[in-house]
């Protein structure tokens, strides 16, 4: 019962078309100037009193007709609504008219404003009177750039870090954008902090186990998985999400230091790694020419004099200076 209940107050976008703004503009102009000459005829020969009165009522409802027409940019769509009915969504550019009666709502204003200074503005009339101006129930179709302020935040491992993302949107569905939320804009906004939020617990920052997602390594995987969950969130207030990535990832001042240490210190053993890994092929070269050119003979004892030696110096991070031996090696 309660799926039946949330699916019944679903909205569905419907498309309608209404009447061409430069066909029904000669007409009304037309009839409002006919209108005027019957009453001022009506007046100067004094005819019959209901065709003065008529005229005279037939004055303000041409008036009000002439209010119905309006005009649409492209990507630029009209909600429809009369006496609180959602009579469908008007997307086609033009100059058109409707009944004027369609309610005339507060038009949503695209405007650029930050995950941050929404919480500032939160509640205050500021908030309201810059975000809305009195427009006729019209919204924007075109795509918009959201650059979200950087949220601190624990990673997978609890390590503090500090994310920030851009999400390029939409809106697909003027009837969910309208009457399924309160303010499609701010439920945007809000949405995509908490989705950049459980994102940033999800994955580690680094230093992932075998084929573990990392929120650095694997940049492309993560982008993915924000723009997933930020659709599926955005879904009931009828937007698409284009894109989305990240474009700041680092570790949280109190902590940055120790991670550049650490960093640095695996930079370092990895370097050591790969140097003692080339040092050894050379020196098992060495004795292998050594052995096969029969250039000398070796013993134990001097094959491990010779590989210390030469240890020394390929791993070595000074310059090496020879030491002339003038006995043997066993004096």
């Amino acid at each position: 019962m309660n799926t039946a209940l949330r699916q019944a107050t679903v909205s569905t976008e419907k498309a309608v078309r209404v009447q061409n703004g430069w066909t029904m503009l000669p007409l009304l102009v037309s009839l409002l100037l006919a209108d005027v000459g019957v009453v001022v005829f009506a007046v100067e020969n004094g005819t019959s009193t209901w065709l003065t009165i008529i005229s005279i009522l037939l004055l303000p409802v041409c008036i009000v007709l002439l209010r119905g027409f309006f005009t649409l940019q492209p990507n630029e769509a009209r909600v429809l609504v009369l006496f609180g009915n959602y009579r469908g969504s008007v997307r086609t550019s033009g100059f058109h008219w409707g009944n004027p009666f369609y309610t005339n709502g507060p038009q949503q204003v695209s405007t650029a404003i930050s995950i941050g200074q929404l919480s500032k503005l939160a509640g205050s009339k500021s908030l309201t009177s810059s975000r809305h101006t009195l427009g006729r129930n019209k919204i924007s179709l075109r795509a918009r750039t959201l650059n979200g302020d950087k949220l601190k935040v624990n990673d997978k491992r609890g390590n503090p870090i500090e994310i920030a993302a851009v999400v390029v949107w939409r809106v697909g569905d003027t009837a969910q954008a309208t009457f399924d939320v309160d303010n499609y804009e701010n439920y945007v906004l809000t949405q995509s902090e908490s989705a950049l939020r459980h994102l940033g617990n999800l994955y580690p920052y680094d230093y992932g186990e075998d084929s573990e997602i990392t929120l650095r390594s694997n940049v492309t995987e993560v982008s993915q998985a924000l723009r997933t969950e930020l659709q599926e969130r955005l879904a009931k207030a009828g937007v698409i999400v284009d894109e989305a990535r990240l474009t700041h990832l680092a570790y949280a001042p109190e902590i940055a230091q120790a991670m550049l240490r650490r960093q640095q210190a695996e930079a370092v053993i990895a370097a050591r790694q790969k140097i003692v890994q080339g040092a050894v092929s050379m020196v098992d070269m060495a004795l292998k020419e050594i052995a096969e050119k029969q250039v000398l003979a070796l013993d134990d004892e001097r094959k491990a004099t010779m590989v210390s030696n030469l240890m020394v110096v390929l791993c070595g991070e000074s310059e090496v200076h020879p030491v002339l031996n003038t006995g043997t090696l066993y004096t």
